[in-house]
C-alpha cells in the first residue's frame, strides 16, 4: 500500500497546451522542489589608485556675480584715453572749434565728390549729411553737451569731446598742449570718441578717404 501511494505521489499527466503546443507537465502529489540555482557572487575589478587628479574648469570670470569683469581685448586706439577728460570750453569757445572744424571737413568732402559721383554733401547751421556708396553718414553740433555726433553706416553712432592732447584729470590744457599745427583747431585739441579713443579725423579718413 505504502509503495502504491509513494508511486502516486510521483506520477505525472502529460498534457500539450492547445495554443503553444508546449508540454506541460502536472505533478501529483506532493510538489517536487526546483534544486536552488547556484547563488551568483558579483565580481569587482579594483582599479590601480591613480598618482593625479585635475581638473579644469570652463567659467570665465566676470560671468559669476561675485567675480570680476574680464579684461576687455587689447585694442591700440588713436589716441590713449587714459585719465583723458574733455576740454573745459565755455559756449563760444565750443562753437568756434566745431563751426571750424565742421567747414574744414565739408570742404575737404566737396572736393571729393568733385570728382565722385556717387558722394553728395549737404551741410546747414551745423548738420552734415554726406551721402556715400557705403550709406549716409550724419555728422552734426550738440551745444548741450558740447560734443559733435556721428551716425555712421560702418561703425555706428559716436559722440566725440574736445579733447587737448596729453590733458589729464589734474593737468591744465595750457600747460599740455602740443606744438602748434597739430590737431583739428591747429592748436593741439581733438574731437575724441573718448570710449575708444578714435579721433573723428582718423575715423573718417578710414571709412570715407577724405583726410582733413
Amino acid at each position: 500500500m505504502a509503495n502504491k501511494l509513494q508511486s502516486l505521489r510521483l506520477l505525472a499527466r502529460t498534457r500539450c497546451s492547445p495554443s503553444t503546443g508546449r508540454t506541460l507537465t502536472t505533478l501529483t502529489g506532493r510538489s517536487l522542489r526546483p534544486s536552488p540555482s547556484p547563488a551568483i557572487r558579483p565580481s569587482f575589478t579594483t582599479l590601480p589608485p591613480s598618482n593625479s587628479f585635475s581638473y579644469t574648469s570652463n567659467s570665465r570670470k566676470g560671468l559669476q556675480p561675485e567675480s570680476d569683469n574680464p579684461a576687455p581685448p587689447n585694442t591700440e586706439p588713436s589716441i590713449s584715453t587714459a585719465n583723458t577728460l574733455p576740454a573745459p570750453l565755455s559756449e563760444d569757445e565750443y562753437h568756434e572749434k566745431a563751426d571750424q572744424y565742421l567747414e574744414r571737413l565739408v570742404l575737404a568732402l566737396e572736393e571729393k565728390a568733385e570728382s565722385n559721383p556717387d558722394f553728395e554733401v549737404e551741410y546747414d547751421s551745423g548738420n552734415l549729411e554726406l551721402t556715400t556708396p557705403q550709406g549716409i553718414y550724419v555728422i552734426n553740433k550738440q551745444r548741450p553737451n558740447k560734443q559733435i555726433w556721428l551716425s555712421s553706416p560702418v561703425s555706428g553712432p559716436k559722440r566725440f569731446d574736445f579733447v587737448i592732447a596729453g590733458a589729464g584729470q589734474h593737468e591744465k590744457e595750457e600747460s599740455e598742449r602740443v606744438d602748434e599745427g597739430e590737431g583739428d583747431d591747429r592748436e593741439g585739441g581733438r574731437w575724441v570718441y573718448l570710449r575708444d579713443g578714435d579721433s573723428l579725423t582718423d575715423l573718417i579718413f578710414k571709412e570715407v578717404g577724405v583726410k582733413i
